[in-house]
């Protein structure tokens, strides 16, 4: 049984216990984090705690620990979870109280941390891409915020899950904003575009990532919204999150992108993604 960090315990998974009146429960209120962890060295660490910081100013709550404190208890379930390559899940709600939609007062956040291992990827997503359908863009006006409000997102995946896609890109006011589950880019005349930073993307720390190789390699990038329509006409396309990496879109509603199969230009970032991951947490 894997071990679990709970308000201040580390215990096993199946003796964790959160009550029913906690606000993450009741109303969904709450933030989270999702953070790689590769040859037991957390990805990105420092950025992943900043954007939880940022997330939980979103929503004015009060972080329950400070960033050294949070990384020596993911460093510790890293180590007594036993695993080289792990998904580190944090999630912070606004504690217990009585169900009401006014913020309570003098109420501890809950904090619940659990590692779980990195599930490998089917080979084919890179060797042959995968299938994406576009959507409305019917989540909330504020998904700058990584909230644990998900039910829009799992919506939208269903969709493709339907179909036998893999993914939902979502399109708002006619532009490209990010995948369902995913931040997303698209490669038109060799630049890579993929969405501004603003409240109708999550500010990606892989996407964070792949921008700086891109700028490193001189590849040219732009953070610009595409069109539907320029979507349509895209050479390449693809989605990266802290567990599926980078992955090459091939097939868009059914129709080929590009010429269906992984661009150079996906190739030549993944390669370097990979590479970063091997210097952990700098």
């Amino acid at each position: 049984m894997r071990t679990v960090f709970l308000n201040g315990e580390y215990l096993p998974a199946d003796q964790a216990r959160v009550s029913v009146l906690d606000r993450g429960f009741l109303l969904g209120d709450g933030v989270y984090e999702v953070i790689p962890v590769y040859q037991g060295l957390p990805f990105c660490l420092k950025e992943h705690l900043q954007r939880l910081q940022r997330s939980l100013d979103g929503v004015r709550m009060a972080n329950p620990y400070s960033l050294d404190e949070w990384s020596e208890i993911i460093a510790r379930l890293v180590k007594e979870n036993d695993g080289d390559n792990q998904a580190v899940y944090l999630q912070v709600t606004r504690g217990v109280a009585p169900r009401d939609h006014v913020f309570p007062e003098g109420v501890e956040p809950t904090a619940f941390v659990m590692t779980n291992p990195i599930k490998p990827l089917p080979a084919w997503y890179k060797q042959e891409g995968i299938k994406a359908i576009t959507v409305n863009d019917i989540r909330w006006a504020q998904c700058d915020i990584k909230a644990i409000t998900l039910l829009p997102n799992s919506l939208l995946r269903q969709q493709a899950q339907d179909v036998g896609a893999q993914e939902a890109i979502l399109i708002r006011d006619g532009y490209m904003t990010e995948g369902s589950a995913s931040n997303s880019y698209a490669v038109l005349d060799g630049v890579i575009y993929t969405a501004p930073k603003d409240e109708k993307v999550l500010p990606g720390i892989t996407r964070d990532v792949v921008l700086a190789l891109a700028q490193a390699a001189n590849i040219p990038y732009r953070e610009q919204a595409v069109s539907a329509e320029q979507l349509k006409q895209a050479d390449e396309i693809w989605i990266s999150s802290s567990t599926r990496e980078l992955l090459p879109v091939t097939s868009l509603d059914g129709a080929p992108v590009g010429g269906g199969k992984p661009g150079p230009v996906w190739q030549q970032l993944d390669a370097l993604y990979q590479r970063r991951k091997t210097e952990g947490s700098v």
